[in-house]
Formats: C-alpha cells, sequence, structure tokens
C-alpha cells in the first residue's frame, strides 16, 4: 500500500496560506490596489510567480490574494509535499472516497448578511478590457443533484449584474447544467453555495473531469479521500444544503429555473474572449464569512486556471492508463498544451509481445480525456517532463508516415477555435522504439561523476597564455 494512502494532510485553506508564506511563495503588494484591471494585470504580469496579496484594495475592507497555484513551486508549498505527491494524493481521493462530516459550528458562519449589495462587499474584479464586467473567478459551486442527492462541486464564473444577483456560465456536458437542467423539468429554483477561498482538496476536487468523476461521484466525499479525513462541512443558513465548514466566503441561493440573461464575454483560459451569451441568473439569498477574510480571485487568462487541473488530470489519466496498459509509467500534461491539450506518455516495453501496446495506451488517452488532441508516446529513458528531450525522442524515434496517425472527427472544447464547434482531429504520435531495436537506440553513456558546489570558481587559470 502507498504512503499516501495512510497520511492525513492539512489542506486548509489558511494552513495552506501559511505554508505558502513560510517557504517564502507569497510577495505582498505595498500600494492600494484598484478592482478595476489593476489587480487582474498585475496577477497577469507576474504570472507563474509567487502568490500576491494585496492588502489594501481601494473601496473594500477584504484583501484580495491571487496566483497562489499558479505554478508548481507555489503548489508545492501550499501543499507541504512534491508535485508527485500531489498526484499521489489526488490518486488516492479518486479511489478512496471519505464522506464529510456535518459540524454544528463553523468560521465560515462568523459573519453572516442577508440584505447586502455583493459589489460593496466583496472586491470582485474586472479582468480585462474586453469582459463585460465584473466577474467572480474563483468560486467553487456546491450542488445537490435534485434527483439523486449526490453532491457536485465545480468552478463557474459569476458576473455582477446586481445587489444580489450574479449570471452564472453553465458549459454544456457539466455536471452542474445537469442539476440545473433537472430542476428546470420539476419548475423549482436549484439550490447552490458558492465557496471562495476553501479547502484546497476541494479546489482540486471541482477541477476533476473525465471518465474519473463520473456524475455518481459525491465530490465532497472524493474531497475527503484527498485529504486523508472527512471535510467538515456545515448546513446552509438559507439553503438546504452543506458546504465546507472553514470557506473563507460563501454566497447561499438559487439558481431561477426560467430566467436568463445575457453573459460575457470574459477572458478565459484558451487566451481568447469566450462569446457573449445567455446564462441562468444566480439570486444570492445569504452572504457569510469568517473572520478577517481573504477574497481568492483567479486570472482566466492565467496559469492558475489551467495549473489547477495540471495534476488532477494526470493523475485521472495515470490511473486510467495503467489500468488498461501496463506499459506505461508516467503522463505529463504539458505547459505549452495548456495542461489540458497535450500530453506525454512514457512506457517501458519489456517484451516483443508488448510492441503496440503503445499505440494503445494513446487511443486509451484520448478516450479519458476528451479535451486531448495529442498524445506522444516515448520510451521511459526520455525525460517527459524535459520539453528538449521529448523534442529529441520526435527528432529521433519517430518517423510520420509510419508513427503518426489521426483520428478525424472527435470531440474536444468547445473554446478550440480551430475546431468546428468542438470538432477535431486528434493526433496520436508514435515516439518509441521496436523493443529488439533498443540497443541501437541508446544514447551515449557517460561516468555518474559528483561535481559539487565549490568544484568550480568564477576566478581563470591556467590559460596565462590568453594574456
Amino acid at each position: 500500500m502507498d504512503a499516501s494512502t495512510q497520511v492525513v494532510i492539512d489542506t486548509n485553506f489558511r494552513s495552506a496560506l501559511k505554508r505558502m508564506q513560510q517557504a517564502g511563495r507569497v510577495s505582498t503588494y505595498a500600494h492600494e490596489a484598484d478592482t478595476e484591471f489593476q489587480i487582474a494585470a498585475t496577477m497577469k504580469k507576474l504570472d507563474g510567480g509567487p502568490g500576491l496579496l494585496f492588502p489594501r484594495v481601494k473601496g473594500h475592507a477584504m484583501p484580495v490574494f491571487g496566483n497562489m497555484l499558479s505554478c508548481k513551486e507555489n503548489c508545492e508549498a501550499a501543499f507541504g509535499v512534491d508535485y508527485r505527491g500531489i498526484r499521489q494524493f489526488v490518486a488516492r481521493a479518486l479511489g478512496n472516497p471519505v464522506p464529510p462530516v456535518v459540524v454544528g459550528k463553523a468560521p465560515v458562519h462568523e459573519n453572516v448578511h442577508r440584505e447586502f449589495d455583493l459589489g460593496k462587499i466583496l472586491p470582485i474584479l474586472r479582468h480585462t478590457d474586453g469582459d463585460s464586467g465584473r466577474f467572480i473567478t474563483a468560486g467553487i459551486v456546491i450542488v445537490k443533484d435534485p434527483e439523486t442527492g449526490v453532491y457536485n462541486a465545480s468552478y463557474h464564473r459569476l458576473q455582477l449584474i446586481g445587489p444580489q444577483r450574479t449570471a452564472i456560465k453553465l458549459d454544456f456536458g457539466r455536471h452542474l447544467r445537469a442539476a440545473y437542467e433537472r430542476a428546470q423539468k420539476l419548475g423549482k429554483p436549484l439550490p447552490i453555495a458558492v465557496c471562495i477561498g476553501t479547502d484546497l482538496a476541494v479546489h482540486y476536487t471541482a477541477a476533476t473531469m473525465g471518465a474519473q468523476m463520473p456524475e455518481s461521484a459525491d465530490e465532497l466525499a472524493i474531497a475527503g479521500g484527498l485529504r486523508g479525513e472527512p471535510i467538515p462541512v456545515v448546513k446552509g443558513l438559507t439553503q438546504d444544503l452543506h458546504y465546507p465548514a472553514e470557506t473563507e466566503i460563501v454566497l447561499e441561493g438559487v439558481l431561477l429555473p426560467n430566467q436568463t440573461v445575457r453573459e460575457g464575454p470574459f477572458g478565459e483560459f484558451v487566451g481568447y474572449l469566450s462569446p457573449e451569451g445567455d446564462a441562468p441568473i444566480f439570486e444570492v439569498t445569504a452572504l457569510a464569512h469568517r473572520n478577517d477574510p481573504v477574497y481568492f480571485a483567479i486570472n482566466g487568462v492565467g496559469r492558475e486556471t489551467i495549473m489547477l487541473r495540471k495534476y488532477v488530470m494526470e493523475a485521472s489519466l495515470l490511473k486510467a492508463l495503467q489500468a488498461a496498459t501496463p506499459i506505461v509509467k508516467d503522463v505529463e500534461m504539458t505547459a505549452g498544451g495548456l495542461h489540458r491539450f497535450h500530453a506525454v506518455i512514457s512506457v517501458k516495453k519489456t517484451n516483443t509481445q508488448q510492441e503496440g501496446l503503445q499505440r494503445n495506451a494513446i487511443l486509451a488517452a484520448f478516450g479519458t480525456l476528451k479535451d486531448l488532441d495529442l498524445v506522444i508516446a516515448v520510451d521511459d529513458d526520455i525525460d517527459i517532463q524535459n520539453p528538449n528531450d521529448v523534442e529529441y525522442a520526435l527528432a529521433m524515434r519517430m518517423e510520420a508516415s509510419r508513427d503518426l496517425f489521426i483520428i478525424p472527427g472527435a470531440r474536444t472544447h468547445e473554446y478550440v477555435r480551430k475546431s468546428n464547434n468542438g470538432i477535431r482531429a486528434k493526433v496520436g504520435i508514435d515516439a518509441t522504439v521496436p523493443f529488439e531495436e533498443r540497443a541501437r537506440f541508446e544514447r551515449a553513456p557517460f561516468r555518474d561523476v559528483q561535481v559539487d558546489a565549490g568544484s568550480f570558481t568564477k576566478q581563470v587559470t591556467g590559460l596565462d597564455w590568453l594574456k
């Protein structure tokens, strides 16, 4: 049994912030900051660096925290383990759900508002010049399916449209949309809670998609599996559902069944503005928050949006591929593919009977994650985290007429503009060498020598003849 199956990890939002601060992964903005473009633009300019804290925000009492999980170093600091450890905890969660525990009192209920103006209490950001308004971007929507009672957690952007109303973007094929459509058929509003700054296990569970997160999976229990113990949840103040008790800010309310409003455009993770469209209305019935709350914000066009899904998608993909094709050793969702559209699979063939399984793995990858459009299989001597090494495999071990194959007319993400409304060809590349030819493709070996930090200096000696 893997050690991660027995470890309890503190994934509380404030614990994660403290670990990041101790690791030197938080930078504090020294001046007053403006929610109108400035904070989002600063987050974008410093994207991929330490988390950014804006303690003084114009017109608001709450500080803003951004770029929290925008790079590997931040993620590792937030969890207190390396990236492989994060993936192990995610993989554990997928197979070992731990149901939440209900608590009577919750930090998130320390301050309760029933009559309020969202735009005045929360420092909701306006991100880009092309956006249609101010958007809540880091909210995780908790919903209990009106028919099955199963809990789902998912990211959805919310556009501010009134003192106690927002529009909510519901993509097709998502579990929240399915729950909403069931409520519509019943002619009833759908109760939801939007958690802003909640348990990291919930953040990562909400980012999971594909075959490893079916609609029947209770995602609060999956989050408990990641944490290694039950997530404390509290009953809503105005809605009949439970949500994480240690959330910084929560919005309770309902999705109205028969009203829509125009929502968008908004800068999305693909780098483009998503188009304007009809969206349901979220009517907020209560706003609650902890003492001294932190408002968490994510840039739509930023590395955090894609980094949030990197480890959960890798864990999901690796679990599915190893079950189907045992020669698979590891996977990498690449940065250039937005940790979503491109993957590299590391395989190790041990006999000639395993030849061809690398291509089976490529096909299985497309079936596991629908948004994957390019999958490359390489041998286990290639460092899949090193783009140069992967490109070396393409240069030296791939012959296009034999090793590149295309699957036409497959489904991808509808935001891919080169697609035809989400229909696009998939590309598989077999950059592995035949098992019987491994020796011919071995790279020149060097001796393993020890070179410590003091082995070289910048002072040049022994080249006196250059003078």
